[in-house]
């Protein structure tokens, strides 16, 4: 990261199935090693999935289980006088969708089953019904930033 100047960030163009940015960035966080083109496999297949199991678009189900999973507040750690705070703080907007997005597929991943692609629809419509292990994760994260509510104030 330069001293200089700020770096801008690069406008992400939309996935060519869905026409949505959104997608393409969970493509993009889904990727390993430069394999593009099996990260969009295994989400077009993942939103296949959902469309055989619920008879519905999938791209307003995985907007839906992506809200879902975004987190209001965190809690940061913060050292004041020689003891660390778990400091409660709202969370930008860029960041909730990467956390979403980071929570949902370490989950998939983390799931039993056979293909990612159907370990991902799964934990989708988990998402989606406000269940599963990203949702919950999502919640413990409230329930931490709840329970630190008294060092709010040092906040800065």
């Amino acid at each position: 990261m330069s001293r200089r100047q700020v770096v801008q960030a690069r406008e992400t163009l939309p996935d060519p199935m869905y026409s949505s940015v959104v997608a393409e960035k969970f493509i993009n966080r889904m990727m390993t090693r430069g394999k593009k083109m099996v990260a969009r496999k295994i989400l077009y297949d993942a939103m296949e999935a959902m469309r055989e199991k619920v008879n519905e678009d999938p791209l307003p189900l995985f907007l839906k289980a992506l809200d879902n999973v975004k987190p209001m507040v965190e809690v940061k750690s913060r050292r004041v006088g020689g003891s660390t705070y778990q400091v409660p703080v709202e969370v930008n907007d860029k960041r909730r969708e990467a956390l979403a997005m980071r929570w949902i597929i370490q989950a998939a991943r983390a799931r039993s089953g056979s293909s990612m692609a159907s370990r991902l629809s799964s934990e989708l419509l988990d998402a989606y019904n406000a269940t599963g292990t990203a949702f919950k994760k999502k919640e413990d994260t409230h329930r931490m930033a709840e329970a630190n509510k008294a060092f709010s104030h040092y906040r800065w």
